[in-house]
């Protein structure tokens, strides 16, 4: 390791103290600070390491110390209000999200069985194109496609990760016939509007892969955790606006939303998601930038998903 390296790991672990007084009791979080910082050492480039060092750990240790005893790191900010946005959002662009659930539908087929009882992708898949309005033809087309049953594009999946305003972190999934193209427009857009693009696993650990429900403020909250406890998902969490949001391991989502709509339980949005482990609010003209930044990425016809730890203000 040359002396630049030793020099910087020396200042960064020294750092260890800081932030178990930001966290004192979470030692879990001074834990992940380690392991990120052995990692950039081992795995990047010195001059790479030193810039993402110094973006990132302050965004880290903001994040992180909001967390503290499980509180709501987004305290005053509705996230019924945020889910409200993006629905309309999505509303916008109708035409884009049906070809994005085309997209999803027709890898699904063709990775697993063309019969959704026995595709659990496939089938989460089929019922957002429904809950979207989408056709009846165009999703058993899409399945066809996917199958080999009619001729259609060879999609493949990639994921980018990089950093928004302030070092947020930023994950994009895509479905492309044309990496090449697809990686050059993604960092185009993380250029143009002050972000990055990182390599392979520079954010993903700020990510949970999980599947994801939100009910609307004023569900019974009681009788929701009695059918979510026997459904076996992981975690129930009551948001300050009112919303509650079901958590459950990815291999369960189908199985525990099937248990809650049978007793009545229809959540407002239901996707197996990378979930942030910790959120950073956006307020402000940081917010403005960021949220340009999100739209830019969303805009581009190979994106599937955007998934960031940044929350931006209403």
């Amino acid at each position: 390791m040359g002396a630049g390296i030793k020099h910087w790991s020396r200042k960064v672990l020294g750092c260890r103290p800081l932030f178990q007084v930001f966290f004192k009791k979470k030692v879990r979080y001074t834990k992940t600070i380690d392991i990120l910082l052995y990692h950039r050492l081992l795995h990047f480039d010195f001059f790479e390491f030193k810039s993402a060092l110094l973006i990132r750990i302050p965004i880290l240790a903001a994040s992180m110390r909001e967390s503290i005893n499980g509180e709501n790191v987004m305290a005053g900010h509705s996230k019924w209000a945020n889910i409200q946005h993006r629905k309309g959002r999505q509303d916008e662009r109708r035409g884009k999200v049906f070809t994005r659930l085309i997209k999803e539908i027709t890898v699904a087929a063709r990775l697993g069985d063309s019969d959704p009882a026995s595709n659990p992708r496939l089938r989460l898949a089929m019922e957002k194109a429904y809950d979207q309005n989408m056709p009846k033809d165009n999703v058993e087309r899409a399945i066809k496609r996917g199958s080999g049953e009619l001729d259609g594009v060879d999609y493949i999946e990639l994921r980018y990760e990089g950093y928004g305003i302030n070092g947020a972190a930023v994950m994009v999934n895509c479905m492309t016939d044309n990496k090449t193209r697809t990686v050059a427009d993604v960092r185009h857009a993380f250029t143009k509007y002050g972000g990055n693009l990182g390599t392979d696993g520079s954010v993903s650990f700020l990510f949970k892969h999980c599947g994801q429900m939100i009910f609307a403020p004023g569900t019974d909250e009681n009788a929701l955790m009695e059918v979510v406890l026997d459904a076996g998902a992981e975690d129930v969490v009551s948001n300050n606006d009112g919303s509650i949001e079901v958590i459950t391991a990815p291999n369960d989502f189908i199985e525990v939303k099937q248990r809650l709509e049978a007793t009545g339980f229809r959540p407002e949005m239901a996707e197996i998601i990378m979930k942030p482990i910790a959120e950073v609010l956006f307020t402000g003209d940081d917010a403005v930038r960021m949220q340009k930044l999100l739209d830019a990425l969303e805009n581009l016809d190979d994106v599937q998903e955007v998934y960031t730890t940044a929350v931006i203000a209403e």
